[in-house]
């Protein structure tokens, strides 16, 4: 085991960990684009050539000139006298290497296109939707075989594009002949670095290079049908064409069920909306049931809207300018304290608003800012110079309030927090970032910003996120960029772990969309599907359904039928706006060719298989019975696992909605005083009223929004509290 990165750094001979011939040596080879380009060796398996490999590459120009024997850094052994480099096998780089020993890049092109038309073209029945590679500019099919004698695996593939036939083949020639273990092993960033290194990015748009990495994905997958069947999990699924609906599993069947509400439930709802002038803003994972109600009212009542939590206060606010007397939150209850504070702000303040519940609709994720361990998170902050609070939307006006007694506190979105995060240390000198409460969305800030400081991006990477930072800035800030350790959504800590390996082995051929929550397991592979394959979203809700709208356009853009895959990374009850913008694009393009298939990961202990163990001895389970949604030990979501399903928006039902209806505007309303968001009128914050006090730092999100800088009473806030003064 490295342990010591100065010694590496120096040349010398480092670490073993005790394990007999698992050392490494590392030399410098010159200097490349941004200094000293290192490589190394070891006698041991591909676990140590990926940690040298990781610490080479954290240190080197970004990309490496192939010495003559093709292997650019790290070379190992795998035992069976396969050579690799990085995990990358020699078979490939020999490959590689017709390419590479030719010094013009036209003529090394021109063998990229010999290599396709010498290629056996796979027969017009193997090219189905099921051999096509997702992702790729042009049309690829790839199959794969299995030998059983030797275990070794043969590919075969195909591309109506001369450059695509081209990659297929020479990846079907690199992989000729290896185990499916070698052929999991292989790295597709290192592919795409080889392969760029020998045809130049100036021959092989990037586009290009992505597609090689999902024809290498595809390969993997067809490897672990064939050898390794076991590791793939079934998760359910519902596809979507233009006129219907076909769930897989019964899980995707509870989704399915409601998305074409019944007509008497949507006309008596919108009968009871229009009467009153009442407006619902409603969450995008509220029950598919509510969903599909409110989606068709919406049709004939305007007054309806479903968004992320960002939006809400917003559509409220439009909605009382336009008449309406009362605004109904489906959400949880931060939601509905921020419609209220935002309409009393907007000067709306007899406007009514009114939750689905009488008891509290909690959230995981905001009582954990309300929790002593936060105030003392914030109150080490402020004992710290120059510091900004930036808290995540989804917490309750009294945490924003007390936050901002604390620190000077910006709210944010999962959508602009990276923007967020970046202004403050821009416009800021010497800040210190204090962000939270959700420690997966914290942590996943600090990988991305590692990943930009020393995986290779350039200031150009870097200034599409924010024109005043650099590789450099990026680097010099992480130190001062702190995130609470204690704050999780209970849905989207189902995506960790054993989700994300199922997901990998399963489906890491498709597009990955990944809320900014989800653990590190989650947001790293969708990151790497985005980087490598251009395949993968990390974002708001309303970024994964712009990120889905967006491929599915692409695909509508061109004359050849397509089944688009999505794994959904977030909370399941977005499946309704997704079926509503997904069929709505397919009916208005008239095609037929053209599908889209939403997989919803679930937890390993809600997938049941047909035999099960008992005190009695094992049982069989009925046909058909493969799915459980939600926890083997339970209905809903538990921290455990289950279904991407949470349990509080659940208690936002129809029945209740109706039941708010029927009372506004009536003597009844007087009994509606539970359903009321906490007001917070009888207490106080630095002067303010409570809720007055919350609103600042939505206020400061809302300038930053519009400015793209954060406001000047924020900046002065700052500076005030760091010379001793108050907030």
């Amino acid at each position: 085991k490295i342990t010591n990165m100065k010694s590496l750094r120096n040349g010398y001979r480092v670490g073993s960990s005790g394990s007999a011939g698992h050392v490494v040596l590392v030399s410098a080879q010159g200097r490349g684009r941004r200094g000293k380009v290192y490589s190394g060796r070891t006698s041991g398996g591909s676990r140590w050539c990926r940690q040298v490999s990781l610490l080479a590459a954290l240190n080197s120009a970004p990309t490496l000139s192939p010495d003559d024997t093709g292997v650019s850094s790290v070379a190992a052994s795998n035992g069976r006298g396969t050579a690799f480099s990085d995990t990358l096998p020699s078979s490939l780089l020999t490959t590689l290497k017709q390419l590479t020993d030719i010094g013009d890049g036209k003529e090394r092109l021109r063998r990229l296109l010999d290599l396709g038309a010498a290629f056996p073209p796979l027969p017009e029945e193997q090219r189905t939707a099921a051999t096509r590679v997702m992702g790729c500019t042009a049309q690829v099919w790839l199959t794969a075989e299995l030998d059983a004698a030797s275990g070794t695996l043969q590919f075969q593939g195909w591309s109506d594009s001369e450059v695509s036939r081209g990659l297929v083949a020479l990846l079907a020639a690199g992989l000729r002949g290896l185990t499916a273990e070698e052929v999991l092993q292989v790295s597709p960033s290192l592919l795409q670095q080889q392969l760029s290194g020998a045809l130049g990015r100036g021959l092989l748009a990037p586009g290009r290079t992505g597609g090689v990495a999902n024809m290498l994905e595809a390969a993997k997958k067809r490897v672990r049908v064939l050898a390794l069947p076991h590791t793939l999990a079934a998760f359910p699924s519902l596809r979507i064409t233009a006129g219907q609906l076909s769930p897989q599993g019964a899980f995707a069947e509870a989704q399915a069920r409601y998305l074409h509400p019944d007509p008497q439930r949507v006309s008596a709802l919108v009968s009871a909306l229009r009467e009153k002038r009442i407006g619902v803003v409603a969450h995008f994972y509220m029950d598919p049931e509510v969903q599909g109600v409110l989606s068709a009212a919406a049709e004939s009542w305007p007054h309806i809207a479903i968004s992320d939590s960002l939006v809400m206060a917003d559509k409220a606010v439009r909605m009382a300018e336009q008449g309406c007397r009362a605004i109904c939150v489906l959400g949880v209850d931060f939601m509905s304290e921020n419609v209220r504070a935002i309409l009393d702000e907007a000067g709306h303040t007899q406007v009514g608003v009114y939750r689905l519940a009488e008891t509290d609709i909690g959230c995981s994720l905001a009582e954990a800012a309300e929790s002593d361990d936060y105030l003392a998170y914030l109150d080490t902050a402020a004992q710290t110079p120059n510091s900004v609070h930036v808290v995540y939307i989804n917490t309750s006006l009294r945490t924003k309030a007390l936050a901002d007694q604390r620190v000077p506190t910006i709210t944010c979105t999962s959508s602009n927090v990276v923007q967020t995060v970046l202004a403050a240390f821009a416009e800021i000198p010497d800040a210190t970032v204090w962000y939270g409460p959700d420690t997966y969305m914290g942590r996943n800030l600090v990988q991305l910003f590692t990943d930009l400081a020393w995986g290779g991006a350039t200031d150009e990477d870097v200034r599409q996120l924010h024109p005043a930072h650099s590789v450099a800035s990026i680097r010099a800030l992480l130190p001062r960029l702190r995130h609470y350790e204690r704050g999780t959504c209970i849905v989207h800590h189902l995506f960790g772990g054993e989700v994300c390996e199922a997901v990998r082995a399963a489906y890491g051929d498709a597009y990955l969309a990944a809320h900014f929550e989800v653990p590190g397991e989650m947001f790293r592979l969708a990151m790497e599907a985005k980087r490598t394959r251009g395949m993968g979203v990390v974002g708001s809700t309303s970024n994964i359904l712009d990120f889905i709208g967006e491929q599915l356009g692409r695909a509508l853009a061109a004359p050849r039928p397509e089944v688009l895959q999505f794994v959904l990374g977030t909370e399941a009850g977005m499946i309704t706006s997704i079926v509503r913008r997904v069929q709505g694009m397919l009916q208005q393009s008239g095609r037929s060719d053209v599908e889209v298939e939403i997989v919803f990961p679930v937890a390993p202990s809600a997938i049941t298989t047909a035999r099960q163990d008992t005190a009695q001895g094992p049982v069989q389970l009925p046909s058909g019975l493969t799915i459980v949604p939600g926890p083997a030990s339970g209905e809903g979501c538990s921290l455990e696992g289950g279904c991407a399903s949470c349990p509080y928006m659940k208690m936002n039902t129809l029945d209740a909605l109706m039941g708010v209806c029927a009372r506004v505007g009536t003597a009844g309303e007087a009994t509606l005083e539970r359903f009321r968001p906490r007001s917070y009128s009888d207490e106080r914050v630095s002067g303010r009223t409570l809720a007055a006090a919350g609103c600042v730092p939505i206020l400061h999100m809302r300038h930053f929004q519009q400015n793209k800088q954060l406001s000047e009473q924020l900046r002065q806030d700052v500076v005030g509290r760091n010379r001793g003064g108050s907030a």
